[in-house]
């Protein structure tokens, strides 16, 4: 089946994947830019800052200013993407709630692609989006899972998760999203998918770090198992079901970022591996780091709810409070003997 218009707010590098993914089904795939060097950039085929080298499909067009997507948009918009990071939700939103608002008022769905948690808040991107949007909860999904956008555009098979209230909109949303390298599964379980597209990031830096510190798999490999163990009870005290922990929300993608040379997060831990502060690196780099943000807020979250979490907190007193890695690990290694499923 074919669509008539999609909208992909955020030309970032998942932002622009999922566009790619977009135009095999629509008509029209108009991606919304914020930076002039991008649309000049897209205006030539190709998304050179995020994803160089890899030719667009010619029906993604960018638009820099509202005028210019409403220009493009003589089709009926049929869908829209936010592939903005967690924290630039909400003001984005708000800034431009009217037009958002008469979207969900015509029954146009929206996708979000952020993976994180607002460390100020400690919201999740479904709080912000229902905050400001309460009248169109339904009308509002999540997708996460095991995905990089580069091998997206090579078109090598992926497959993700989408959450949301209704199995009507989910399903419709999957057709639009269908195609032969990329397959979506719906849940209902959206905490439980934001929380481990969120967390996931945070261990993907520790992973960055071990491996930067010169651990081999023996010791990553224990350091996603018992990961998951404190993902599942951050999961425990939001309500999100466990199971959704062992799909590609959750482990799924904690193995691809852990494992994966094109993962940021794993980047970044490598970075701090070499003794660079996070400061350093964050500003060294112009693409969003998730799970930097991600590593204060889930600290906080485990203060707040007391979980149990000696590597999202070990993590934090890293890359927070100045600790050598090493000297954090040798600490994690004398923690009391226990039951493994404890």
């Amino acid at each position: 089946m074919r669509y008539d218009l999609a909208l992909v707010v955020g030309a970032g590098a998942f932002g622009t994947s999922i566009a790619s993914v977009l135009a095999n089904n629509f008509d029209k795939v108009v991606l919304k830019v914020r930076s002039e060097d991008n649309y000049e950039s897209l205006k030539k085929g190709e998304n050179s800052i995020y994803l160089p080298g890899i030719k667009l499909p010619e029906n993604i067009i960018p638009a820099l200013s509202w005028e210019e997507v409403d220009s493009l948009s003589e089709k009926k918009c049929e869908l829209v993407v936010s592939g903005l990071p967690t924290q630039g939700i909400k003001v984005f939103f708000s800034e431009n709630h009217d037009r958002f608002e008469n979207y969900f008022k015509k029954g146009v769905p929206l996708v979000s692609l952020s993976k994180g948690i607002d460390p100020d808040t400690l919201e999740l991107s479904d709080d912000s989006f229902f905050n400001l949007f309460p009248n169109h909860k339904e009308l509002i999904t999540f997708l996460s899972g095991p995905s990089f956008a580069k091998e997206i555009m090579m078109e090598q098979i992926t497959l993700v998760s989408l959450a949301g209230r209704s199995r009507r909109v989910l399903l419709n949303i999957a057709a639009m999203l269908e195609a032969p390298y990329f397959k979506v599964f719906s849940n209902y379980d959206v905490k439980g998918l934001l929380l481990g597209g969120a967390l996931k990031n945070v261990l993907a830096i520790s992973g960055g770090v071990l491996e930067g510190l010169g651990y081999n798999y023996n010791t990553r490999a224990a350091m996603i198992t018992r990961g998951i163990a404190e993902m599942l009870r951050f999961g425990k005290v939001l309500n999100a079901r466990p199971e959704t922990f062992y799909g590609l929300s959750g482990m799924g993608d904690l193995i691809l970022t852990t494992t994966g040379d094109l993962s940021r997060n794993k980047a970044f831990g490598l970075e701090i591996a070499k003794g660079k502060s996070p400061e350093e690196v964050v500003k060294g780099q112009r693409t969003v780091v998730e799970g930097y943000k991600t590593t204060k807020a889930a600290h906080l979250l485990s203060i707040k709810y007391d979980v149990r979490a000696s590597i999202f907190n070990g993590l934090y007193s890293v890359l927070y409070e100045g600790k050598k890695p090493k000297e954090v690990i040798k600490k994690i290694m004398k923690l009391p003997l226990g039951f493994e499923t404890e």
